[in-house]
């Protein structure tokens, strides 16, 4: 597999000593700690939110640092959460008055390294909360997981969050916004093809070039079923059933609804995927309020996609509308 890498052990570092150079205004790399920042953090006046996991998901969470959403990321190395001590660091840097969020994926070594840290910074006295982040329908547990994962959905917590710092609430409402959003966002992905981290050079899993992965988690994880390549309109109603049976949204709901890439997926793919989800919520009576397509949570260079439905309603659709500057202009 032809990639553009020096050294694999220096694929982070060198990913993310480039993005501080190309927002040089507005963020900040300090590399002992893997962490991108923004220039004006912390700020006394607002909450700082902060988040975390394994990179090769960019641009989550690295590429989401910026005014109305990220004050900080820490991410570890490809597919592996940051160490803990990364972690209690960020917090120390990002220490605000009004407390810290930490935005947490749920996976084992995340929750694991982001609950320490948070103990030490409690030690302190620095004040911390965390909040779980679970939207994929795709599995409810597995010897991969520890409940749901979090997966694209996220980036509607992040928005909502950021947003609400930024208006100057205070972290038990910030709490309460993530909490609410997290609880009405929903997700399911599949993937295509396999994708190759750096280190290994090779694919992470086998899947022939007949058969797709429903519900394959952005590790590579395996999904619910293995079947056969399918018409884009048959992936998206299988997707789109789990989704929307899930929470259950309803005949009559406002939602914003995400096409999400996994990496791999042109950009025209995923809008006849948009257009059948589109179509088929239509359909069913739910209107789509606004929408996201593009790519927001990837696995490298996985072949694939994940629906996220969120219902809205006007507290959470305020928030989602506020603006935001980050180093992608997804938002």
């Amino acid at each position: 597999m032809k990639k553009f890498v020096n050294d694999p052990k220096n694929y982070v570092p060198e990913m993310l000593e480039g993005l501080a150079l190309a927002n040089p205004d507005t963020l900040r790399y300090v590399p002992d700690y893997n962490l991108i920042m923004r220039t004006d953090a912390p700020r006394e006046d607002k909450v700082s939110i902060i988040q975390g996991s394994g990179s090769g998901h960019e641009p989550a969470h690295v590429m989401t640092v910026g005014t109305g959403m990220l004050d900080a990321a820490c991410p570890g190395d490809v597919f592996a959460a940051p160490p803990t001590d990364y972690v209690y660091e960020t917090i120390k840097l990002l220490a605000s008055p009004k407390g810290v969020l930490l935005l947490v994926n749920n996976y084992t070594g995340d929750r694991m390294a982001f609950d320490m840290a948070q103990e030490l910074a409690e030690a302190e006295d620095i004040t911390v909360r965390t909040l779980f982040i679970d939207d994929d329908v795709s599995v409810q547990d597995s010897t991969y997981t520890v409940g749901r994962r979090g997966v694209a959905g996220n980036f509607f917590v992040m928005k909502a969050v950021g947003a609400a710092a930024e208006r100057g609430a205070d972290l038990d409402e910030i709490c309460r916004i993530g909490e609410k959003v997290n609880s009405v966002t929903r997700t399911m992905g599949m993937a295509l093809t396999a994708c190759t981290p750096p280190a290994k050079g090779s694919p992470l899993f086998d899947l022939p070039a007949d058969e797709i992965e429903m519900g394959v988690g952005i590790h590579g994880e395996p999904g619910r079923r293995r079947v056969k390549l399918m018409p884009a309109d048959a992936i998206v109603d299988e997707l789109l059933d789990a989704v929307v049976s899930d929470l259950p949204f309803e005949s009559g709901d406002r939602v914003a609804l995400m096409v999400n890439g996994l990496g791999g997926t042109p950009i025209s793919e995923l809008y006849i995927v948009y257009r059948r989800a589109h179509n088929q919520l239509t359909d069913r009576g739910i209107t789509v309020g606004r929408n996201y397509v593009g790519e927001y949570c990837t696995s490298l260079d996985m072949a694939g996609v994940s629906i996220t439905l969120v219902r809205l309603d006007d507290e959470i659709e305020s928030l989602l509308g506020d603006p935001a500057e980050i180093a992608i202009r997804v938002f």
